[in-house]
Parts: C-alpha cells; sequence; structure tokens
C-alpha cells in the first residue's frame, strides 16, 4: 500500500505593494519566501514585461513551487504556494513574500492536496 501524501496549496492575494518591477527583488522575495518556509530551491525562473510593467515568475522547490504575478499599476500581486508535506509552512513563506512588498493580504485561501488526503478547501483568517 502507498502512504498517503499530504500537502497545502496557498493562494494569496496581495494590496498594496511596491517594488513589483523589481526582478532582484523579486527574486530574492521568492527564494526568502522558499527558506522561510524550510522549501529546497531548485531554480528560480522570472520574466519581466518591461520598465514599470509586472513580472511573472516562480521558484521552483524540491516541495514543488512558488509563483508570483505582479500588476505594479495596482500594487497587486498573485501568490500561489504550494508546498508537500507537512515540515514545510507556506504561512511562513508568505509572511516573507508580503514583507518584501510592503503590502497586505486582501484574500487568502489554502487547499489541501494530496494522494490519500480528502481534498476540503480551508480559508485562512
Amino acid at each position: 500500500m502507498i502512504p498517503p501524501y499530504d500537502g497545502r496549496h496557498l493562494i494569496a492575494d496581495l494590496h498594496d505593494c511596491s517594488g513589483l518591477d523589481d526582478l532582484a527583488l523579486v527574486e530574492r522575495a521568492l527564494r526568502d519566501g522558499a527558506a522561510a518556509a524550510g522549501a529546497t530551491v531548485l531554480d528560480v525562473r522570472l520574466h519581466a514585461f518591461g520598465p514599470g510593467q509586472g513580472v511573472t515568475g516562480v521558484a521552483l522547490l524540491a516541495e514543488s513551487h512558488i509563483s508570483i504575478h505582479s500588476w505594479p499599476e495596482h500594487r497587486y500581486a498573485a501568490i500561489d504556494i504550494f508546498l508537500c508535506g507537512r515540515r514545510c509552512d507556506p504561512q511562513a513563506a508568505l509572511a516573507v513574500i508580503v514583507a518584501a512588498f510592503g503590502g497586505h493580504v486582501a484574500s487568502e485561501t489554502v487547499i489541501a492536496r494530496g494522494f490519500g488526503v480528502i481534498p476540503a478547501p480551508v480559508r485562512a483568517e
């Protein structure tokens, strides 16, 4: 029998952020968020859409991924943190990312995911 596998998928909208068009800051936020979560970074891929425009990117993790899509003109970022196993902490990653951009969490949802786990949405306050 295959043992159960579990993970948590955190999706958050950040408002009132700054630096969302700064590639170096975005990369540092993803790497520092992964470290805070206890995850292992395999690679970081980013794409900037031009000066003053957004960035899309992903930190590929041994435990899954952290991604960002930003709209600096709206001071908004969409964050996606999917971490496998209970040893990694998606909330710790989110706190570091929020601090990096000086914004706040406007909405957040955590979804239980995995093999052998009955997925059920859990709303974080």
